[in-house]
């Protein structure tokens, strides 16, 4: 197992500048990671620094909060996708899953599968730390149901990150098929083995390079 074409190498902190988005992509050359997770607004600048590399370019859609709307997030898409964007990361609507408004879910999540169609692969942030064990499997049968490629367990951004527990639960219930990605929290070799044991077969991280090297990491 190449734990390297595993990562999404992240950065997303609101103070990030472009110096700091050229290491990362720097860092994802050099450790041959899966995808470099950037802002939107550094997507045109990822795709031109990456051409010609097998380093995906990943981006994040209604970030943080998931609550914009679902045209915003459609649109957030396609303009992500003519930057160069090769996968996105959305978030649900997380007060519509919390108020079991599950269809506003589904088509939230199905206009962004609809506006990636064959473009980029889509990965739906249900962000676990603020669902029960029951809306968790909730999320993940509304995104399989909408045609997601993944399901991702959080942000970085809120009460919580990847919990080995969540992933194999969100593993259960998407069943071999269906991505799982663990982000938030994964800060070495370690931890990161775990959450892949628990059925992760994509891991979202700022310590890329400590899990890789084994040294001991911080960050997303």
């Amino acid at each position: 197992m190449e734990l390297n074409r595993m990562i999404d190498h992240t950065i997303l902190k609101a103070d990030a500048t472009q110096e700091d988005v050229l290491r990362i992509i720097e860092e994802a050359k050099k450790y041959h990671f899966y995808s470099v997770c950037i802002n939107p607004t550094w997507v045109s600048f990822a795709a031109e620094q990456l051409k010609g590399e097998p380093t995906a370019v990943c981006t994040v859609i209604g970030f943080p909060l998931g609550a914009n709307t679902s045209e915003v997030k459609a649109y957030e898409t396609t303009d992500a996708i003519h930057n160069g964007a090769d996968e996105v990361d959305m978030v649900i609507n997380v007060g519509a899953l919390k108020s079991a408004q599950y269809k506003k879910v589904q088509q939230d999540i199905e206009a962004v599968v609809h506006a990636a169609k064959d473009k980029a692969l889509v990965k739906v942030i249900i962000e676990t730390a603020l669902l029960t064990n029951e809306e968790i499997v909730k999320a993940c049968e509304l995104a399989k149901a909408a045609g997601a490629d993944f399901v991702k367990t959080s942000t970085g951004f809120s009460t919580g990150g990847a919990t080995v527990e969540d992933v194999r639960l969100m593993r259960q219930t998407v069943g071999p098929e269906m991505g799982v990605k663990a982000s938030g929290g994964i800060h070495n070799e370690q931890e990161a083995m775990a959450m892949v044991e628990a059925g992760a077969n994509r891991l979202g991280t700022s310590a890329s390079i400590a899990i890789v090297t084994g040294a001991q990491g911080g960050g997303y």
